[in-house]
C-alpha cells in the first residue's frame, strides 16, 4: 500500500513537471509570437467595420485600421525600394508575415478630382474625390514615430487583394490587409501635408512610367505617396524626396500627383518625356522625367485673377503645357477640371468652409456628373491648417451615418 502511494506521488510529480513544462513552452511561444508579431497582432485586432455595404448603390463597406509600429517602411526605403509590384509584394510578404502568408497588390483603375482652396479665415483646404467602382475601403491611421509623421489615409482594399463584392471577413483576409499602409490613395499627415494620386492615361495606349536612372533608388506609385505622408514637412520637402527616386507606376498604368501644405503652397507632379513628344507618341515610359507645376506657376496667370488665392486643381489629364496636340480635347477628366476651376474662379479660390469645398466635390461626383455612369468611392476635405479630415463615403453627402471626422489634435475619429 505504501509502495503504491509512493508510486502514485511520483507519477503525480512527473505529471506536474510535464504540465509545467508544457505551460512554460506555451508561454515562451506566446512571448516569442508577441515579440515577433506584436505590432501586427495589435493592428489586426484594430480592424473595425464602420459601415456596411449597399450593393444596389454600388457601395462597398468602410473599415478602420490603426497601424501599430513602423510596418518596416524604413527598411523598405533602405533596401532600395521596389521597381514594380512583384518586388513590393515580396518585401511585404517577407517582412510583415515573415514569408508565412502571401500578400498581394492588385491592379486598380483610379479616376478622381482634387483641388486646393482656402476659407475666409485663412484655413487651407485640400479636397479630393476617389472615383473607381464599388469597393471596400479602409481609413488607415498610422503613427510610426521615430521621426516619421502620423497620418490619416484612405486605402482601396481591392488594391491589396480584397474582393470588391464581399465584406472583409476571416483572420486571413484581415492579415492580408496589413499591406494597407503601402497602398494609400490620398491622405494628410500631422504637419498639414496632403497628397493624392490620380491616373493620367499617358501614351497612345496607356503606358506606365518606368524610370531607369541607375543612380537612384526605385519606388512604386502608392509607396511614393506613403513616403510623402511619413517624411515630408511641406511641399518643397515632398518634391525633394520624390526627386531622389525612379518612379515605377503600379498596375500597368500611369499616374500623376498633387501635394499641398498648410502654407497654401501646392504642386502637381508629372512624369513626361522630352519636349516635342506628345501624348500620341509618348510610348516609352523609361524616357520620362519629373516636371513640377507649382500653384504660382505662370501657366495659371491667364485663367486666375492675380488677386485670387493661388488655387490649383487636378483630374486625369496631364497639366504640362504642350503635351496634347489638341488643346481643346485634353484627355479624360478635362470637363471636371474646367468645372472645378470655374467654381473656384467665381470666389477667387476662397470657399466659405469645408462644407462648401465638399459641395464642389459633390458636383463632380461620378454617379451624377454628366448623367452618371460611375462611382465616387469617397470624398475628403483635408483642412491642412487645423489638421482635420471631413470624409464622406460613396456620395452620401449629408448622411451622418456615412460621414466621419478626424482630428490630429484629439486623435479621435467620429461619425456624423
Amino acid at each position: 500500500m505504501v509502495k503504491a502511494q509512493t508510486k502514485k506521488r511520483i507519477w503525480l510529480r512527473v505529471l506536474c513537471i510535464v504540465l509545467a513544462a508544457i505551460v512554460l513552452i506555451a508561454a515562451a511561444l506566446g512571448i516569442t509570437v508577441c515579440c515577433i508579431w506584436g505590432n501586427e497582432i495589435s493592428t489586426v485586432a484594430s480592424f473595425t467595420h464602420l459601415r456596411g455595404r449597399n450593393d444596389e448603390n454600388e457601395e462597398g463597406s468602410v473599415y478602420r485600421m490603426d497601424v501599430k509600429g513602423g510596418f518596416y517602411f524604413d527598411d523598405y526605403l533602405a533596401s532600395g525600394g521596389a521597381s514594380g509590384d512583384s518586388e513590393l509584394i515580396s518585401f511585404i510578404t517577407d517582412h510583415i508575415t515573415r514569408g508565412l502568408i502571401d500578400m498581394t497588390i492588385k491592379e486598380t483603375d483610379i479616376g478622381c478630382s482634387a483641388f486646393i482652396a482656402k476659407t475666409p479665415s485663412g484655413d487651407v483646404l485640400f479636397g479630393r474625390n476617389y472615383d473607381f467602382d464599388k469597393t471596400n475601403v479602409c481609413l488607415t491611421l498610422c503613427n510610426p514615430g521615430d521621426g516619421r509623421h502620423a497620418s490619416f489615409s484612405t486605402v482601396d482594399l481591392n488594391y491589396v487583394g480584397m474582393d470588391i463584392n464581399k465584406d472583409v471577413e476571416g483572420l486571413m483576409n484581415k492579415i492580408t490587409c496589413l499591406a494597407a499602409p503601402y497602398a494609400p490613395l490620398d491622405g494628410i499627415n500631422d504637419a498639414g501635408v496632403s497628397c493624392g494620386i490620380f491616373m493620367s492615361y499617358q501614351g497612345n495606349e496607356t503606358v506606365a512610367t518606368n524610370q531607369q536612372d541607375a543612380e537612384k533608388d526605385n519606388i512604386t506609385s502608392t509607396t511614393m505617396l506613403r513616403m510623402i505622408l511619413d517624411y515630408a514637412d511641406d511641399v518643397d520637402e515632398a518634391v525633394e524626396l520624390v526627386r531622389n527616386y525612379n518612379l515605377h507606376d503600379s498596375a500597368n498604368t500611369s499616374f500623376h500627383y498633387m501635394i499641398a501644405d498648410a502654407s497654401g503652397r501646392s504642386a502637381i507632379l508629372e512624369w513626361v518625356p522630352a519636349s516635342g513628344v506628345t501624348d500620341t507618341t509618348d510610348n516609352d515610359g523609361t524616357a520620362r522625367t519629373l516636371n513640377v507645376i507649382y500653384n504660382d506657376d505662370p501657366i495659371y496667370d491667364e485663367v486666375r485673377a492675380q488677386s485670387a488665392f493661388k488655387y490649383q486643381a487636378i483630374t486625369n489629364f496631364i497639366i504640362t503645357p504642350g503635351y496634347y496636340e489638341d488643346a481643346e480635347a485634353e484627355g479624360p477628366g478635362y470637363d471636371r477640371y474646367t468645372y472645378i476651376n470655374s467654381e473656384l474662379a467665381k470666389v477667387d479660390g476662397v470657399v466659405a468652409d469645408e462644407e462648401a469645398a465638399m459641395d464642389i466635390l459633390q458636383a463632380v461626383g461620378r454617379r451624377t456628373w454628366n448623367g452618371g455612369g460611375g462611382v465616387t468611392v469617397h470624398s475628403a476635405v483635408y483642412n491642412l491648417t487645423q489638421k482635420t479630415v471631413y470624409w464622406v463615403a460613396n456620395e452620401n453627402y449629408g448622411d451622418s451615418t456615412a460621414t466621419w471626422h478626424y482630428s490630429f489634435g484629439t486623435g479621435e475619429l467620429t461619425q456624423g
